[in-house]
């Protein structure tokens, strides 16, 4: 290598080394745990994806957790095949939802069916033995007002034990969620193929 390309290779090095003892620095201060309240939303795809790819990191590292379905319990997803069929040891899956409102066309039924999913949740939460617990689609029930928002922001804040992580997903967070979240994420849509035409698929969508 030339001494320009070897002054280069340098500089590089040095910058580099920089921002490692910067981020050292960082972590050093940065020691804390607890269990956090996760809220993914935002109109773009990728909300409960995201959610049950933490899901499976929690299964691989041997850390009990759980999934309630608010709205697509109705569906045969791929996630819930592989969670119920390999991973039941892991990880309970309780689908609660009976599709989406336009669907079932039932406000009261879909009122009930949300209620009994919360009721779960709350369960799962509660129990010392769960450290992660994946509230699919909640933002939903939350936004027709099928939970009391109230509720659950108080259930979050006031009782989720110190150390058990809470993931909610869904487009139109409430403001109220956001606040007592420790973590948001808002997903943005930039291009999606159904707006061409294209059917939701198998191992992309579900």
């Amino acid at each position: 290598m030339n001494s320009e390309g070897d002054g280069e290779a340098d500089k590089h090095k040095a910058k580099m080394q920089k921002i490692k003892a910067a981020r050292d620095r960082m972590n050093e201060d940065r020691q804390g745990e607890k269990g956090l309240i996760i809220v993914h939303t935002g109109p773009g795809k990728g909300k409960s994806s995201s959610g049950f790819g933490m899901i499976l990191r929690s299964i691989a590292h041997g850390m009990p957790c759980a999934v309630v379905q608010f709205i697509k319990g109705a569906w045969d997803t791929g996630e819930r095949r592989l969670l119920t069929e390999h991973f039941g040891g892991l990880c309970q899956f309780y689908a609660m939802g009976e599709g989406f409102t336009w669907e079932t066309q039932d406000k009261a039924r879909d009122i009930a069916a949300a209620q009994r999913g919360w009721e779960k949740a709350k369960e799962l939460i509660r129990d010392p033995s769960v450290q992660m617990v994946l509230l699919d689609e909640i933002n939903i029930a939350l936004r027709y007002e099928y939970l009391d928002l109230a509720e659950v922001v108080a259930f979050l804040r006031d009782e989720k034990p110190f150390m058990t992580h809470v993931v909610l997903t869904g487009r139109n967070a409430k403001p109220e969620l956001i606040e007592i979240a420790d973590l948001v994420t808002e997903m943005a849509v930039v291009k999606h193929p159904f707006r061409a035409g294209i059917k939701a698929q198998a191992g992309v969508e579900f």
